[in-house]
């Protein structure tokens, strides 16, 4: 099924993993799968490592997904470090596999590097990667955007005009980088909405799990973390727990506003842990989703 389809009638929640690294990390990957599982989700995102350095663990992990459970999987698909034929060979894979639903990104830079430079046989933008897609496979497709404007944009109309190219190349709806305070998504919304952008779009959340990490994501996403959350993240910087406890909080009252404005959809960046995400989820009690963890 395409998962365009399902958002059609119904507001969403979806999950985003990252491949394990190990054995330990795959125990840790279905523990957390089966429990958010529970919730029953629209759709799971499995991401690519820098530089296309994960595919062959994101291929396993989304077909697994598909054979083993009875959740909707969605592959990421990036066009660093990769030729055209490569991408193709990917696409193939995933296709023949029975996977019907990829987000198309550029990617991040190779892990060493601090610039993207596209391979001379490869994609030089997420735009040119949608329109192969799309003119050569029957697969959904989605993208990303940025409520608040992507680091490398020009300005954030230039940001903007990318959001909507991607749709009118064949994306079905977007997804939000993360955010913390609701007033940029509305805004970018509106903007969407203004410029002509009718696709759903899937606020990105991500519950704080550590204060040093937070600051870490969003300093490389260029996500802004509001002086008064990040006033209490200094407060208790050196405990886990009370961070993780001040991100559950942080996560239900952007949901709960999300959802009462008529969000799309909610897209939990889960980190591979269930119990921040089951938190939130549990104390919003949303009708549909009452899942344990």
């Amino acid at each position: 099924m395409k998962i365009s389809q399902t958002l059609k009638t119904n507001r969403s929640i979806s999950f985003e993993f990252f491949p394990p690294r190990n054995e330990r990390g795959h125990r840790a990957f279905f523990r957390s799968l089966d429990r958010l599982s529970a919730f029953r989700p629209s759709f799971v995102s499995v991401t690519y490592g820098a530089g296309g350095s994960t595919k062959e663990a994101t291929e396993e992990m989304v077909v697994s997904i598909l054979r083993d459970t009875p959740l909707l999987p969605m592959a990421h698909l990036t066009c660093s470090a990769q030729t055209t034929n490569e991408v193709d060979e990917v696409l193939r894979r995933l296709d023949s596999a029975g996977i019907e639903n990829v987000i198309a990104l550029r990617g991040d830079p190779p892990r060493g590097s601090d610039r993207f430079v596209p391979l001379e046989d490869g994609f030089a933008h997420s735009t040119d990667l949608i329109r192969h897609i799309r003119a050569n496979y029957d697969l959904g497709v989605a993208a990303a955007c940025y409520p608040e404007t992507h680091p490398e944009a020009v300005s954030p109309e230039s940001d903007l005009e990318y959001a909507r190219m991607k749709v009118d190349l064949g994306a079905e709806f977007l997804v939000t980088q993360l955010f913390f305070d609701n007033r940029d998504f509305f805004g970018f919304v509106d903007r969407a909405r203004q410029a002509g952008i009718e696709v759903p779009i899937i606020a990105g959340i991500m519950p704080i799990l550590s204060a040093a990490q937070i600051r870490r994501m969003t300093a490389l996403c260029g996500a802004g973390i509001p002086p008064a959350l990040d006033e209490k993240l200094s407060r208790h910087e050196g405990d886990d727990d009370a961070v993780r406890e001040l991100g559950i909080e942080q996560a239900t009252r952007q949901v709960r506003e999300l959802w009462d404005n008529g969000v799309d959809g909610v897209h939990f960046y889960v980190l591979n842990r269930s119990r921040s995400v089951s938190r939130v989820l549990r104390d919003l009690r949303l009708p549909g989703h009452e899942g344990e963890e």
